[in-house]
């Protein structure tokens, strides 16, 4: 499955292979140690550290339920009659499917997912930028777009990116990408990231938007386990974001999804007991066929 996507979360994996994400986990660290995959929090990628960057194929298919939490939250942050920008990205084109419904609202975008999925809304105007086609996630990049974005003033940017610290802020894999998101967040009043909790705590090579410049973020609930993107979400609020969490992972049979809960967090989930599941304290015989199984998908 990493192979043929590029990366894929834990759940996702723990789903196909009908395991706990906690076996998982274990499972993936052994992978790692061959150095078959790299870990990132949340989830898997193909070895190639701060480089590498999946292309719109492989992201269309990683953490959707998440991708739509926060697309559905995010979309409640926009108000008629408003001017915003949107910048490329799966989860931004999620979020553009949702302003649609937005009467007056006038949308400045890079990206052709985003225009086409507004495209038939009477009551939205779309404008696009200038620039090069990145076939790799269907942008305009370069400085024919960034040029276009001189001069421009909206209330707010819609961004999503590779990976999210504390540290760094947003970041991506993809220089021109950078370059044309830091112009984007310059034409706005406040930046809004989009970001599931797979890319919390994963850092790539070109800062895009830095910490202190984020307003807010929208994101989901990390699992019970997962301290690191817990700690990392804590560290965002510690330093002024606001944080909004969609409610996907506690989202009840039916596609009904609980409220959304907003900052403050409470601090890092320390000494959790691991949820007992399918696989846990197999012996090392099953594990090692298990590994052999995830090493095949």
């Amino acid at each position: 499955m990493v192979r043929a996507n590029g990366a894929v979360s834990l759940r996702e994996l723990a789903r196909v292979v009908q395991t706990s994400e906690v076996t998982v986990r274990r499972d993936v660290r052994a992978l790692e140690a061959e150095g078959l995959l790299d870990r990132r929090h949340g989830g898997a990628v193909l070895p190639g550290g701060f480089t590498r960057e999946s292309g719109f194929p492989q992201k269309s298919h990683l953490a959707t339920a998440e991708k739509t939490a926060i697309a559905d939250l995010a979309a409640g942050l926009v108000e008629e009659g408003e001017a915003i920008v949107v910048g490329a990205g799966t989860t931004t084109q999620e979020l553009a499917r949702r302003l649609a419904r937005v009467p007056g609202l006038t949308v400045v975008t890079n990206s052709l997912l985003v225009a086409q999925a507004l495209a038939h809304a009477n009551r939205v105007e779309v404008v696009m930028t200038g620039g090069t086609l990145r076939g790799s996630n269907y942008a305009l990049v370069g400085s024919g777009a960034e040029q276009s974005l001189q001069g421009l003033r909206v209330s707010k940017a819609f961004l999503s990116g590779s990976g999210l610290t504390a540290e760094r802020g947003l970041s991506t894999s993809n220089m021109l990408s950078a370059s044309v998101d830091r112009a984007l967040v310059q034409a706005a009043a406040e930046v809004v990231v989009l970001a599931d909790h797979t890319k919390l705590g994963t850092d790539t090579m070109f800062q895009t938007v830095p910490t202190d410049v984020i307003t807010r973020l929208v994101t989901d609930e990390p699992p019970a386990h997962d301290d690191r993107a817990a700690t990392e979400l804590q560290a965002l609020a510690d330093q002024g974001v606001q944080i909004a969490v969609s409610g996907a992972n506690g989202a009840p049979p039916g596609g009904e999804q609980a409220p959304a809960r907003r900052a403050p967090l409470p601090g890092p989930r320390r000494g959790m007991a691991l949820r007992s599941g399918a696989g846990y304290g197999e012996p090392a015989g099953a594990e090692r066929g298990r590994v052999a199984d995830l090493r095949r998908r």
